[in-house]
This record gives structure tokens, C-alpha cells and sequence, in this order.
């Protein structure tokens, strides 16, 4: 039986806790605070492990690593280097040079090196990829995507880096490549120098335009994906209740007279799965230790991201 141990039990790592006991899997916890870990631990019946004895037990084959962002290149590296397959949270690095060495870490080992950008993992996205891909859009013009809401604050990382990741690889993933210009602007208003809201504007070489607009300093919760293309329109609006979380408009522009008129029409909902997406991304991460596969989130589809986040980054104008 595969087993997996957990690093880091804090807000997030509580959830993949469950997804990997519910999917059998989970061996042992760790947290840099004992009670904490003995507390997750005795929840799903393992115990609360030192990252010593994690590493060092030849019965557990992979991590994930739900730590704080600034450790998740060191951590990812010693499982790594103990021969583990690896599980890591967005970002996969803070810093790009950072996750190229574990990119040729993972590939030197022969391990899994896996990245946890969720809503790949969607089923909701997994349709709207699906309808790209096939056509159904039409050439992709422009997308944009809002993630916004009150909280959870950090001090570690701005917006940026803490939201934007989940935008930027579903977008990347649309576009199937990557931008040919990157640009971005933030606000910092409650720690000096930690974005609380950010645009990042990209241009792809086809000329189609994408616009991921990050916040936790906003009145409301907002997760919406907007994809326009020649022959039609999608949304991906995750907050949405039932079969709305994914709607097609098949409006259509009519260009026939000077002006260009909209002839627009009720939208028809995309079908998806009921699948969990944590569920989903663990299950997956276990069978590419099983199997040997490449994640579908692996180091580079993760590098992808990070490029783009690096360049947003030195472009971006913060206003104090």
C-alpha cells in the first residue's frame, strides 16, 4: 500500500490530511508544533512524526508538503533527496532559480515532483479545458480571472504569489503556453511592502489578452473565470450554487453593417463532474508515484507559473 506522510497541519494542510485518509494513504504528520500534529495525527489514527523519521522510513514513498511558502523549496529538496516523491503546495518556490533546482532535482532522482495548483483539478475546469480545446470557443481572444475576497492575510508573501498561482496556471493551461509580455500593478495598505491587491496583464503571441486581478482586501468573495473567444463565451464561476458554476454564451457579433452589433443568448450550462477537487489532486499524486506518470501539475507546467509570477513581480508598480 502507498503511504504518505503530511508536512505542515495548518489551515490547508488539515484539508489534504483528510483527502489522503479518506483515500487510504495517509502514514504520518508533521508540524513544527508537536500539539498540533498530535492533534491531526490522532484525528486519522497515525502519528505525529518528526521530519527526521518521515524522511528516514523506507515505507514511506511520497510527501506533501503543506508548509509555510518561504520552506517549501528546502522541504521539497531533503524529501527529495531521500528519495520520496513530492507533493508541494503553491508555490512550488518563492524563488524561480529555486524551483528550477528541484525541477533538476526530480528529474536526476527519477522522483515525482508535483505542484498543488487545485483547480486543474476541477471538474468544472477540467470542462471548460476540454471545450477549448475541441473548438468549441473558437480562437481564444482575451480571459480574465478574479480572485477576491476579505482574508486570510499574510505577512510571508503578498497576493500575488498567495492567489494568483490558481489563476495563472488555468489561464497558461487555455492558452496552452505562455505569455510573450507580462505586466502588473499592486496597492500595499496594510503591510509596508506586502501587496494586498494586484493586476497582472499578460499578451500571448498570438495577440489574445489575459488579466488576473488578485485581492484579500475586498468587501466580498469573488472566484470568476472569463473566457471569451470567436465563436463563444465561458464562465467559470466557482461560488456559483448547482449546474452554474460553468456557462456557455453563444453570443454571437454581427459585423455585417459599420457598427458591430451584440446578438446575444441565454446561457447553457457546460456539464462537469460532482468529483472533490482535493480529493482528486491527491488521488493523482498517488497513482504518479504508483505508476511512475508525469503529474499533470509537474515542475514544468509549475515553472510556467512561477516565470510569469517572476516577471509580474519585477514589473509590477506597488502603490505605498
Amino acid at each position: 500500500m502507498t503511504k504518505i506522510a503530511l508536512i505542515g497541519c495548518g489551515y490547508w494542510g488539515k484539508n489534504i490530511a483528510r483527502a489522503l485518509n479518506k483515500l487510504g494513504v495517509l502514514a504520518a504528520v508533521v508540524d513544527g508544533d508537536s500539539r498540533t500534529a498530535i492533534a491531526v495525527g490522532s484525528l486519522y489514527g497515525v502519528p505525529a512524526a518528526s521530519l527526521e523519521e518521515v524522511l528516514a522510513n523506507p515505507e514511506i514513498v511520497g510527501v506533501a508538503i503543506a508548509a509555510p511558502a518561504e520552506l517549501h523549496a528546502a522541504l521539497a529538496s531533503r524529501a527529495l533527496l531521500a528519495g520520496k516523491g513530492v507533493f508541494v503546495e503553491k508555490p512550488l518556490a518563492l524563488l524561480l532559480e529555486d524551483a528550477e533546482k528541484l525541477r533538476d532535482l526530480a528529474n536526476s532522482t527519477g522522483k515525482v515532483l508535483m505542484a498543488g495548483h487545485l483547480l486543474q483539478y476541477h471538474p468544472a475546469f477540467e470542462s471548460l479545458l476540454a471545450a477549448v480545446k475541441s473548438g468549441r470557443l473558437g480562437t481564444l481572444r482575451y480571459a480574465y480571472s478574479n480572485r477576491l475576497s476579505l482574508g486570510k492575510f499574510r505577512i510571508e508573501e503578498d497576493v500575488m504569489w498567495s492567489f494568483a498561482p490558481h489563476d495563472l496556471s488555468m489561464l497558461l493551461a487555455l492558452f496552452d503556453g505562455e505569455p510573450s509580455s507580462v505586466s502588473a500593478t499592486s496597492g500595499a495598505f496594510l503591510t509596508p511592502g506586502i501587496a494586498d491587491e494586484c493586476r497582472i496583464d499578460m499578451v500571448f503571441p498570438n495577440g489574445a489578452h489575459a488579466h488576473v486581478f488578485s485581492s484579500w482586501l475586498h468587501p466580498f468573495k469573488e472566484h470568476r473565470l472569463v473566457v471569451v473567444g470567436e465563436k463563444a463565451m465561458a464562465v467559470f464561476e466557482d461560488s456559483a450554487a448547482g449546474d452554474r458554476k460553468l456557462l456557455l454564451y453563444a453570443h454571437q457579433i454581427d459585423l455585417s453593417s459599420e457598427t458591430p452589433a451584440a446578438e446575444k443568448t441565454e446561457p447553457l450550462p457546460i456539464p462537469y463532474g460532482d468529483a472533490e477537487p482535493l480529493l482528486s489532486e491527491c488521488r493523482h499524486f498517488v497513482e504518479c508515484i504508483a505508476t511512475g506518470a508525469t503529474p499533470r501539475t509537474d515542475s514544468v507546467e509549475s515553472l510556467r507559473v512561477l516565470r510569469v509570477l517572476a516577471k509580474a513581480t519585477t514589473a509590477q508598480k506597488v502603490k505605498p
